[in-house]
């Protein structure tokens, strides 16, 4: 999935928080719609658990559209839709595309967790454990450093955004 440009407007002001709080609500923005798609394709536990993934998403998107005004910025916007990085026609790519989500929301936390500090690092470092935990579930296993592996060297995750800095292609 890929998303819009998460820079802040022209008469903004650009701090890395603010850059990074906009990064992580387009990842969200991005989340809410993938769940949206792959809840469809899976019923039973595994659709409780998208249920219950796709509103935790949806509070943390409003959450942080919440703290974007707190720093004097404008809310990032979501797109109308997101190109997936694969087709859902079924259960299993379901799931793999949740990971996948998991993955890249984690990455934007990483991120707004080295961008801030306090209360605001405390609740993004929050929000990437539950990443992690979600991509673990969905995958059956884990990674190292959540929100890191899939990272190149050197990157600069405000020029590239949360999507294309994980993976747009889904692959680690």
């Amino acid at each position: 999935m890929s998303t819009r440009s998460v820079r802040p407007a022209e008469d903004e002001a650009d701090s890395p928080e603010l850059t990074a709080v906009q990064a992580a609500l387009a990842a969200e923005h991005a989340a809410v719609y993938g769940y949206g798609v792959l809840g469809g394709r899976l019923d039973g536990k595994r659709g409780a658990e998208a249920r219950a993934a796709h509103d935790g998403h949806r509070a943390r998107r409003d959450a942080l559209a919440r703290t974007a005004r707190d720093l004097g910025g404008r809310p990032v916007a979501s797109a109308a839709a997101y190109a997936l990085p694969f087709a859902v026609a079924d259960g299993p790519s379901a799931v793999r595309l949740a990971a996948v989500l998991e993955d890249r929301i984690a990455g934007a936390y990483a991120d707004l967790v080295r961008a801030t500090e306090g209360p605001r690092r405390k609740d993004a470092a929050g929000a990437l454990r539950e990443a992690a935990v979600r991509s673990a579930r969905w995958r059956g296993g884990n990674v190292a450093f959540p929100g890191l592996a899939e990272r190149a060297a050197g990157a600069d995750p405000a020029a590239t955004g949360p999507v294309e800095a994980a993976g747009a292609d889904g692959t680690r």
